[in-house]
């Protein structure tokens, strides 16, 4: 991988890590209002999916300090 590679794959990682926060905000917040119309299924597997969204993250995060490591 190449230096323009490595540079692309970092902002791109700090974009996911990013987004997948936004997303599991969302699903948060969606999980509330379900929970009222729907009940603690819908809103159980919006917090599971915020949860998965998390998992990345963090699988993402190392990935970047791996990155950072071999800098």
């Amino acid at each position: 991988m190449d230096q323009e590679e490595r540079a692309k794959l970092k902002v791109l990682l700090e974009y996911w890590i990013k987004h997948n926060r936004e997303h599991g905000e969302e699903f948060e917040e969606w999980s509330e209002r379900a929970r009222g119309l729907y009940g603690g299924v819908v809103s159980s597997g919006l917090i599971e999916a915020r949860d998965c969204m998390l998992k990345a993250s963090q699988s993402l995060s190392r990935v970047m300090e791996r990155l950072r490591a071999d800098q």
